[in-house]
Order: C-alpha cells, then sequence, then structure tokens
C-alpha cells in the first residue's frame, strides 16, 4: 500500500524539518501572492503530487503547499460540495478525498443548499447524512441549521471553507459563508478559505441591498454583482464588522495563482443542478430576477438561465416546454408550452440586462406578474429594494434605472477596493 507523503515525512525527523523550514518559504511567499496572486509561480513539492503547471489559474485547493502544513495534527471541518474538486496529474480529486490521502484528520463535513454531491433541487431542505465513500458525518447547512452549532464545533480545531461561487449576491453559498464565519467566531475556531476564481468577477453591478430586503439570498449591502472572489468577500465581511459578534475572528484566505479579475475562467463542474455551463453563468444575474415573477427561467430544460418564458406572454418568438428535470423536479409551468426568448447567442455581458425583464413586464398578458415570498414581493429580495419593480412598473427604462444605481456603486466598490487580493 503506498504510503501518503505526510506518513513518509513522519518516519524521518530530519526531512519533516527540511520540509518545514521550505514550507516556512511557501508561506512567506504566499503573503506575496495574497497581493498580487497573478504574479506568484507555484513549483510543487516532491512532498505531495505533482502536476505540470504552464501558468494556468490554479485555485487554492491546487496551492496544497500553502494550506497542508496548517492541518496537520489539527481536527479538521470541511464546509463544500462538488465543486471542492483539485485537479492533479491530469486527474480530478474531491477535496475531502485528497485531505484524507494526505493523512488530515477530516472530523466532518458540511455542506450548502443542494447538498455534498449537489444534485438537491434550489430551495429544497437537505438533511444531514453519512458520506458513503467516506463514511464522515456530513452536517447540513441548509434548512432549519444554515449555521453550525457550537456542539457542531466542539471536536473541530479549524473550518476549511471551498466551495465555487459565482459572484451574485442572491447565490447562497455567501450566505452559507457568513454563518460559518459567524459560528467560528464565536466558538474560537479558525476559518481558511481556499479561494477559487469568480466567473462574473469581471464587472460590479446592480442595485445594493437595502437593509430591510435582508433575507438568506442577500445578506450584505452588497450589489447583485460584486467582482469579488468568495476569500476576498470573506475579508470584506470580516473587515466590515458584518458578523455582529463580540470575538475576533481567526481568518485567513489561500490564494488563487495566475489571477487576475479580468481572467477568463471555465468552470471545471456546474456549481450547481441549474447552471449547466459558462453561458448559464454568465447570464444567471440578469435571467434569475425572473424568479421572482411568473416567468419561467429555464428550469425544467437543458437550456436553464440561458432562456425564459410563459404561457402568458404575447409577441415572443421562441417556445419551449418545461418538464420535471433533475435539479428541476417542479418547474414553473411544468408540462405548459412557453412563449419568450433564447438568450443562448448572446454575447458574454459585463453588465445586468434589465431589458429581458422589462419586455417581459409589458408583455405579460396574465396578473399577478411578481411573485410574492411571505410579506415581500420575491423580486425584491432578490434586487435588495423594491425601486426596481417600482421603476419598472412606472415605465422607467433600463438606462434610467441603472442611473440610479451608480451613486451606491462608487460608495461600494471603495469598500470592495480594501479587500481586493488580485489585480483588476
Amino acid at each position: 500500500m503506498t504510503k501518503s507523503a505526510y506518513a513518509i515525512l513522519k518516519e524521518n525527523n530530519n526531512m519533516l524539518k527540511i520540509f518545514v523550514k521550505y514550507t516556512s518559504i511557501a508561506l512567506l511567499i504566499g503573503s506575496c501572492a495574497s497581493i498580487n496572486a497573478q504574479e506568484t509561480t507555484r513549483k510543487p513539492k516532491s512532498t505531495v503530487e505533482k502536476q505540470t503547471i504552464k501558468e494556468r489559474i490554479l485555485p487554492a485547493a491546487e496551492n496544497f503547499d500553502l494550506y497542508l502544513p496548517k492541518l496537520i495534527g489539527k481536527k479538521i471541518g470541511v464546509v463544500t460540495n462538488q465543486t471542492g474538486i483539485l485537479r492533479l496529474n491530469n486527474e480530478t480529486i474531491h477535496l475531502v478525498d485528497f485531505l484524507l490521502k494526505n493523512e488530515v484528520n477530516v472530523i466532518k463535513i458540511f455542506s450548502p443548499e443542494h447538498g455534498f454531491r449537489g444534485d438537491a433541487d434550489a430551495g429544497v431542505k437537505v438533511n444531514s447524512s453519512k458520506d458513503a465513500k467516506t463514511g464522515l458525518p456530513i452536517v447540513s447547512l441548509y434548512g432549519n441549521n444554515r449555521k453550525p452549532t457550537s456542539s457542531q464545533l466542539t471536536d473541530i480545531d479549524i473550518l476549511l471553507f471551498d466551495m465555487q461561487d459565482v459572484g451574485v449576491r442572491f447565490y447562497t453559498y455567501i450566505s452559507t459563508l457568513h454563518y460559518v464565519m459567524q459560528a467560528a467566531a464565536e466558538s474560537n475556531k479558525k476559518v481558511i478559505v481556499l479561494d477559487r476564481p469568480n466567473p462574473n468577477g469581471h464587472y460590479v453591478d446592480g442595485p445594493v441591498m437595502k437593509p430591510e430586503f435582508t433575507s438568506f439570498v442577500g445578506m450584505h449591502p452588497v450589489p447583485i454583482v460584486y467582482g469579488m472572489t468568495i476569500g476576498e468577500y470573506a475579508q470584506m465581511i470580516d473587515g466590515e464588522g458584518w458578523l455582529d459578534v463580540k470575538n475576533k475572528l481567526d481568518l485567513e484566505v489561500i490564494p488563487i495563482a495566475h489571477y487576475t479579475h479580468r481572467s477568463k475562467y471555465s468552470l471545471p463542474v456546474k456549481p450547481s443542478p441549474n447552471l449547466p455551463n459558462d453561458k448559464s453563468i454568465n447570464l444567471y444575474p440578469s435571467v434569475c430576477l425572473f424568479e421572482g415573477t411568473l416567468v419561467n427561467e429555464g428550469r425544467g430544460t437543458d437550456m436553464q438561465f440561458q432562456v425564459y418564458g410563459s404561457p402568458h406572454l404575447k409577441n415572443m418568438p421562441f417556445q419551449y416546454t418545461p418538464v420535471s428535470k433533475p435539479g428541476a423536479s417542479e418547474p414553473k409551468f411544468k408540462n405548459q408550452r412557453c412563449y419568450g426568448e433564447d438568450l443562448r447567442d448572446t454575447p458574454d455581458l459585463d453588465y445586468i440586462n434589465l431589458d429581458w425583464l422589462i419586455k417581459a413586464y409589458q408583455n405579460n398578458t396574465k396578473q399577478p406578474f411578481w411573485t410574492k415570498n411571505g410579506k415581500h414581493f420575491w423580486i425584491d429580495q432578490l434586487a435588495g429594494t423594491d425601486e426596481l419593480r417600482k421603476q419598472i412598473e412606472e415605465g422607467w427604462t433600463a438606462e434610467q434605472i441603472k442611473a440610479t444605481w451608480q451613486k451606491d456603486l462608487e460608495k461600494f466598490k471603495t469598500i470592495r477596493a480594501k479587500y481586493l487580493i488580485y489585480r483588476d
């Protein structure tokens, strides 16, 4: 049976001393990478699996020489899902399997919306369970238990967070991040975030959320598209005091190598069931606003967030019929013919497109157009304000609406700049 890298090191104290010496140097380099990570050139150590790297974007999970030494001898809780993968030697391995292979003491897994394997429908409660492959307990952080409890953290020293975000305020992985950080601060646990590229990190747009619309799809006063990696966002949550805790959080971000906010990055795995490709991820900030309406946003098709339609839209050329599919068992207008638009040939966006939402509102033949979520209109919680809905109802153009966002966006960009690790 082949021994792990760390098992070999443990058998030879001299080798361990050498490893620690050079790991310290690597960590010093890593600190510089936090300031200018795109210039970092990482050379994998011979003590762990090697790979050939030619300046490709390197998610922090693959920057393992910067975090593995911090985990040895500690009890680790991993906050992750199907996106927590490494590509090594032209093969893909999940972070949890990689940690176990290198004798890291993983105690349990914490999973977000859609579950550890990422196959649950949006909004569906996910129960805690056990991972069939590793036997590790999985604690669901979606449903009634959105924040780890103190008892769930008692046997843990470090929470290692690794999930692929898409850079949109109502994508709930950043809400899970908030609660993980809050619980860690309350229980005096360290959080290490393994950073990943943001496929929508090349722009900032949308209304900044107002406090009265705070919910799990919007917990912070940021625009819909905030132009930050999840590691940068973690630093902002902590630095702006949004955790509302007495204890100081011990937070560390492991950086991405060879990355800027303008870098083109194609995700190696779907971040959630209804974001199947790069186009859907690029259109998501704009098309997801239809979730606050009686318009289908492509769920129940293989064109999720790349089409929109309804039986009640007139003068619309494109037709499709949503059906039950994995990740969307009960889509809006299931088995009904919908009329709308096919957006798959849309050039990649660097802004939120409001024209589609306005057009659908103007061509809707059945009321209500907006849907309710408790006391709020659902669109208001997605937008983070009720102004967007009211402006559309009053006949404002997209340009007029977006002009009202600019003052708040400039204020946010000033805050954002304090926490950036990578060059714009």
